[in-house]
């Protein structure tokens, strides 16, 4: 049987358990995301599409489903953060606390993923296509 330092008990134990496991999704999260993305480059260099744009409004389009999707990837990977540090809390009140500000920054991360059309629209006003 192993010794516990002064202090350390099972709530130590729980916290570092939450810690590796708050770690290992965080990298998880990451290499889906670069797994993704090296997915598309290669879907994009199969087909070998010439990356000129016929017009400005193609542009702005493009710039509006980018930012939607990689707003709305962010949102996701907060929300999944949030979730797993909501179950793994075991009424911590400060985990529930940093949950719960992952949650809000999940639903301003879908907010602004909404508002992303907005945002172009204003560009295309700006730019006068």
């Amino acid at each position: 049987m192993r010794s516990l330092a002064p202090g350390a008990g099972p709530a130590a134990g729980g916290r570092a358990l939450r810690r590796r496991i708050g770690r290992i999704l965080i990298i998880t999260a990451l290499v889906t995301a670069g797994l993704l993305a090296t997915a598309a480059v290669a879907s994009a260099e199969a087909v070998q599409v010439v990356a000129l744009a016929r017009s400005i409004n193609e542009i702005l389009r493009n710039i509006r489903s980018w930012l939607m999707g990689i707003l709305a990837l962010l949102a996701t990977v907060f929300l999944t953060i949030g979730g797993v540090r909501y179950v793994l809390a075991n009424g911590d009140p400060s985990e529930i606390e940093r949950a719960k500000q992952s949650f809000k920054s999940a639903g301003f991360g879908y907010a602004l993923a909404a508002l992303a059309p907005l945002v172009v629209e204003i560009l295309r006003g700006i730019v006068g296509a």
